[in-house]
């Protein structure tokens, strides 16, 4: 593997975790909410952040595709 094929694998894995962790947070934060008696706003920062989070994985996504596709040739 060369230096850009690592780089690459560990924009991959951090993109991965990022989209786990977030999704999981997101879960826990939507079960939790409820209960402790926070209100719908809170709910949509929640939803806002998970969905920033995706955003950024999305473009991170394209970046590592595009830098692989001009990598082959």
């Amino acid at each position: 593997m060369t230096e850009e094929d690592q780089m690459l694998a560990r924009k991959t894995r951090v993109v991965a975790l990022v989209i786990a962790i977030s999704m999981v947070l997101w879960m826990i934060l939507q079960m939790i909410a409820p209960l402790v008696g926070l209100g719908g706003r809170y709910a949509f920062l929640f939803d806002l952040a998970a969905l920033a989070a995706l955003i950024w994985a999305f473009v991170n996504i394209f970046q590592i595709w595009r830098a692989r596709r001009s990598a082959e040739g």
